[in-house]
């Protein structure tokens, strides 16, 4: 059975390192890392990820800034957010919460958010800073899985790697610090031809495809390790009905845990694995983005 990999750990134990950082610069230049979260609508999933956030920023020592605007709210309006914030010293770190509402566009907003305070990493200056082995911030979710492989295998020089997924937010950033690392990376997709055959190659195994439990076990090398970024609800029968007469659901992968649990060397589980991991990253992030802004030393062990 393999070993599992405990993202709840590892991201306490990132946020320790955080925490650490962030006392060592109030204390030794008198400066308070800044997280501000900008939330468009009432989106439940949004509402308590951002209530996450902020909960961890504050715990961390950081200052949070919060900006809950309105389901109807206009680009000009959201924009001249972003432009406070990018304009605002004590802001070290933006964050606009995806998905937003349809009539808004997002690729602007992402792109309006000064790079070097975009601690999700998704404007297309660290995109491409990130593509070409250049200094960049770091998409938080391949961030947090490169962190998890690296603790596991220490040097990942050598290994070879196959990513299942091909998004901007997860699958290309996931490949390009594989790469980094000196992997030899595969990017698998819905058109690669007998993907069961190519990710049996795999040292690392990376889903990120949002197809719930759709690696199985016989797509695995033996000894490889797995880590699962899918998170997919699913109806759980088995579980019963709620009172309202609906089917309760649960929470699964993008792996079949249990069938690839069996021949794995390691795996992350879901929940518990990657998912905590987003949230510890993003705070290294805004650390990361802190230190570069004043001039300070970068931590070690937080960034790619």
């Amino acid at each position: 059975m393999a070993d599992i990999i405990d993202g709840k750990e590892f991201a306490a134990k990132v946020r320790a390192q955080v925490a650490e950082h962030v006392t060592a610069i109030k204390n030794d230049h008198n400066i308070t890392p800044g997280l501000a979260v900008v939330l468009v609508g009432e989106d439940p999933a949004s509402q308590v990820y951002v209530r996450n956030k902020g909960k961890q920023t504050l715990e961390c020592g950081m200052a949070s800034f919060e900006h809950k605007l309105d389901v109807d709210t206009d680009q000009t309006t959201l924009m001249a957010i972003i432009e406070k914030l990018n304009a605002d010293p004590a802001v070290h770190g933006i964050l606009c919460q995806l998905p937003l509402p349809k009539h808004l566009d997002e690729e602007e907003v992402l792109n309006a958010i000064l790079p070097e305070k975009d601690v999700d990493g998704f404007h297309i200056s660290n995109v491409g800073l990130l593509a070409t082995g250049q200094k960049a911030m770091v998409p938080c979710t391949p961030l947090g899985c490169l962190m998890m492989l690296r603790e596991k295998h220490g040097s990942l020089s050598g290994m070879n790697a196959v990513v299942v997924g091909r998004s901007n937010i997860v699958g290309k950033p996931m490949a390009q610090l594989l790469l980094r690392d000196s992997c030899t990376v595969t990017i698998a997709h819905s058109r690669t031809k007998d993907i069961e055959a190519l990710c049996k190659t795999a040292d690392i195994l990376v889903a990120a495809v949002g197809r719930p439990e759709m690696v199985t076990g016989d797509w695995v090398k033996p000894g490889a390790t797995v880590i699962d970024v899918g998170i997919n609800r699913i109806d759980a029968p088995e579980k019963g009905t709620k009172e309202d007469g609906s089917v309760k659901t649960r929470l699964v992968g993008d792996v079949d845990f249990t069938s690839a649990g069996e021949v794995a060397g390691a795996i992350t589980p879901v929940p518990g694995g990657v998912g905590p991991m987003t949230i510890a990253c993003l705070l290294a992030n805004t650390l990361t983005a802190c230190c570069r802004a004043n001039g300070l030393a970068e931590p070690q062990g937080l960034t790619a």
